[in-house]
């Protein structure tokens, strides 16, 4: 029996990177999945790798930043496996390299929108189901919150939004033993290893700023993260970030 057998669990980004990630830890341990995303075709090519796990997932495709489309996720979940247990608030886009001066509305709208707006959207739909039984929420912060990134300040901020709302959500919702957590993750997803395959000057920098000296992996290391905070093995857990980073940021 794995840590999560028995258990239902929405993953927004389920697709590829971190998401792709913690719904192939999720599976390993027994849980059944539903991914969303905006691509249909990264989704599909997911649920056969996912199913090869013993795992039972279903495809939900579309932009997590919509109310309309957290409230389908849910449905799909429900409809799918009659339950929800585990809500992963993973999907966020946004524009890099943008100076603060420079920083426009579509920028704000895009990081907000697909970030903070639809961790909200996502955490509001799940609500009434989670608190049946209780359940974990995990969402996706950033060490550039923190450890700021010249080029990043829509992205950070939107990140730093995320943070301020769990924190808020854990202290409402822990009396329905929903447990609400953080993670700021550092991995190389396929699009962060073709920015630094095509920036090695840069790639060098970041490595440098790992204590461990290595770029984490989605499964292993954020995956497994997730698996502690929405098992039993991390019930005591909740309003807290943790960075998953090899040691970047230490507080």
């Amino acid at each position: 029996m794995g840590k999560l057998a028995g258990k239902v669990a929405i993953i927004t980004g389920g697709g590829q990177g971190c998401g792709l990630g913690m719904a192939r830890a999720f599976a390993n341990e027994g849980a059944s999945v539903v991914i969303t995303g905006r691509v249909p075709e990264k989704l599909a090519a997911a649920i056969p790798d996912l199913e090869a796990r013993g795992a039972k997932a279903v495809a939900c495709p579309g932009d997590a930043g919509t109310r309309e489309n957290a409230q389908r996720a849910v449905k799909t979940a429900l409809d799918a496996f009659g339950r929800l247990d585990i809500l992963v608030n993973n999907a966020q886009a946004t524009t890099p390299g943008v100076s603060v001066e420079d920083i426009t509305d579509d920028d704000l709208r895009l990081s907000f929108g697909s970030g903070l707006h639809g961790t909200l959207y996502h955490m509001q739909a799940a609500f009434p189901h989670l608190k049946i039984r209780g359940g974990a929420i995990i969402n996706f912060g950033s060490k550039v919150g923190i450890h700021p990134s010249a080029g990043m300040g829509a992205y950070a901020a939107a990140k730093e939004a995320i943070r301020g709302l769990s924190r808020v959500t854990a202290k409402e919702w822990g009396r329905y033993k929903i447990r609400v957590n953080v993670i700021n993750p550092a991995s190389l997803s396929p699009g962060a290893a073709a920015y630094l395959d095509a920036n090695p000057e840069e790639a060098k920098l970041h490595l440098r700023d790992i204590a461990l000296g290595y770029f984490g992996d989605a499964l292993k290391h954020i995956g497994a993260t997730a698996v502690f905070l929405a098992s039993d093995d991390g019930s005591y857990v909740t309003g807290q970030t943790i960075n998953v980073d090899g040691g970047q940021v230490m507080l």
